[in-house]
């Protein structure tokens, strides 16, 4: 299948992607939260199949609008940035039409690599005021946290766990083609 993409390898664009995450928080609400500091590329192919995309997140860039929150994710009972200061996926494969996709990859947390499945939506390609050209994407997939051996948790006294266990990750990400 032929993409609308020009060849090449792509940057991602950090000031305009949001990695997010969604998770039960008491078994009543759900806590969001992102990544604010990452990088990756897109080498585009020839088709849709001869494409892939890799992105490396930096875990202290952990924010859920929590200071507190914030402090315990990054130790040793959630991201324990300090020994694991990185998030990686890198894409296995790609399948669908260049307009919705399944994006197949490997995601490692902490020391956890474990393959995961994102749905993927073309957003479109334009030139900006700049000339740069860019392109847009969004995606989302469902993990377990406990599979990549990110398990505290804390029982309610009313019964149920403090965190769920499903983490529903949602990037939408900005790639810039690198002029010549």
């Amino acid at each position: 299948m032929a993409i609308e993409l020009t060849p090449g390898t792509w940057n991602l664009d950090q000031s305009h992607t949001e990695i997010g995450f969604t998770v039960r928080h008491a078994g009543i609400s759900k806590v969001r939260g992102q990544f604010t500091q990452a990088g990756g590329s897109l080498v585009v192919g020839e088709t849709l199949e001869g494409s892939f995309v890799e992105a490396v997140v930096q875990t202290a860039s952990f924010d859920s609008n929590d200071d507190n929150r914030d402090a315990h994710v990054k130790g040793e009972d959630f991201f324990n940035v300090e020994q694991y200061p990185e998030m990686t996926f890198k894409a296995t494969g790609v399948a669908g039409t260049p307009e919705e996709f399944k994006l197949t990859g490997d995601l490692t947390i902490k020391d956890t690599t474990l393959p995961v499945v994102f749905d993927v939506e073309f957003g479109g390609m334009a030139v900006d005021p700049f000339g740069s050209t860019r392109a847009g994407f969004s995606a989302t997939t469902q993990i377990s946290r406990k599979a990549f051996g990110i398990t505290w948790n804390a029982a309610l006294e009313a019964g149920g766990v403090l965190v769920g266990d499903k983490v529903t990750i949602n990037v939408d990400a900005a790639f810039v083609l690198p002029s010549n």
